[in-house]
């Protein structure tokens, strides 16, 4: 009984936190319109919050390396690249 006691306890933790009225009658309101208790919708909205922020982070580190690349190094790939693409089109019926 204790393994299944502390196995329980390792899927999930229980938290606190404080909430306004006015966003706790938010969360109510949500949880019953989408068919969930509170808790399932708080876990819900912060995976989806979590996600978006890892996102974002992933975003602001792409853009600070390729901030870091010279774009005139790469002027003559880019002009021969758009040459061939005209040439590869110029019959292509638009």
């Amino acid at each position: 009984m204790t393994a299944c006691y502390t196995c329980v306890i390792l899927k999930s933790m229980k938290t606190a936190i404080s909430l306004s009225d006015s966003l706790f009658e938010a969360a109510e309101q949500t949880a019953q319109y989408m068919g969930v208790n509170r808790s399932r919708l708080f876990v819900l909205a912060l995976e989806d919050y979590i996600a978006k922020y890892n996102g974002d982070m992933i975003t602001e580190k792409l853009n600070e390396v390729y901030g870091k690349i010279n774009k005139n190094d790469f002027t003559k790939d880019l002009d021969v690249g758009l040459e061939s693409l005209r040439n590869l089109t110029k019959d292509d019926a638009w």
